[in-house]
């Protein structure tokens, strides 16, 4: 069974030369779009270059121990003591909001997420165990030691508008795209067709540590081990793909753009369920869901 849809390196979004002669380890997508890599994780800044205090969004606010690396990429990018508008989260996996508390106390920042991740940002529910038997790589078979746990920022929490705006966004929108977790939300910029994709898919093979550490473009639906309802999954694939993004970022491996990964993104949402869906697994003939309260676990 096919496990990856391979993309030319040609296609990434990001131009190496231009990242290296500014030395502040973000990697820039547009003029005003630009991320940073966490080890295993990407965090977005969206906001012009030398913005200011609050002048920019971070979405997604990485993993344990990055409180620092955030921090430094956020004041060379937009200025000393520059502080985001908001914090805007995909979702709350342990690896999308390892700094969060602190980082929301520190900015003193308003943080939006949508309300079916609410039970896992406000300290009242744990997302359900990982599922170390799906993908076959040493990240999967690590999934059991994952923090579930949520955490809480329940005084800062904010729920994404029901009209699809983002506040501080000006020009985006959010799409749910669930499976990967019952409140993911992607992020949509029409007017470039840029794409803030989270985990709905991702462009590494994120179960495989080799393949997180050697970043070699392709594109994989959400990572196995933590996608609790492949069908809800199949179907934000296909409304991704519907939109026909110019370039994208994911939360794990390199933004990609163009005919690429347009091209990638059909196959992709063509052949999901062999090339994303695993054979078998936890959540493959029992999903997890909001709607009758099996996504949501006592913390």
């Amino acid at each position: 069974m096919a496990q990856q849809i391979p993309v030319d390196p040609a296609a990434r979004a990001d131009d190496p030369a231009s990242d290296a002669a500014r030395d502040d380890a973000v990697h820039e997508i547009a003029p005003d779009f630009a991320y940073r890599r966490l080890a295993l994780v990407n965090v977005v800044f969206v906001g012009a270059p030398g913005a200011g205090d609050r002048g920019f969004t971070l979405i997604d606010a990485g993993i344990p121990g990055t409180m620092g690396l955030i921090r430094a990429a956020a004041e060379a990018r937009f200025g000393a003591g520059a502080r985001p508008a908001a914090i805007v989260l995909t979702h709350g996996h342990f690896d999308h909001v390892g700094v969060l508390e602190d980082l929301a106390a520190e900015w003193d920042a308003p943080v939006y997420a949508h309300a079916l991740e609410r039970p896992y940002l406000d300290g009242s529910a744990a997302y359900p165990p990982g599922d170390p038997g799906v993908g076959g790589g040493a990240m999967a078979l690590l999934a059991p030691l994952y923090p579930r746990k949520p955490v809480d920022v329940s005084a800062r929490l904010q729920t994404l508008p029901e009209d699809g705006g983002v506040p501080p966004m000006p020009g985006w929108r959010w799409i749910h795209t669930p499976g990967h977790a019952p409140g993911h939300v992607s992020l949509w910029r029409a007017a470039d067709r840029s794409l803030i994709a989270g985990d709905a898919f991702v462009t590494t093979a994120q179960e495989s540590a080799y393949a997180v550490a050697v970043q070699a473009p392709e594109i994989h639906g959400p990572p196995k081990y933590f996608t609790i309802d492949w069908e809800a999954a199949r179907d934000s694939v296909r409304a991704l793909t519907a939109l026909e993004p110019e370039r994208a970022i994911t939360g794990h491996g390199r933004p990609l753009q163009g005919p690429e990964l347009r091209r990638g993104l059909t196959e992709l949402a063509r052949d999901f369920d062999r090339v994303a869906v695993p054979e078998q697994g936890r959540y493959v003939d029992a999903p997890a869901r909001a709607a009758d309260g099996s996504a949501y676990r006592a913390p």
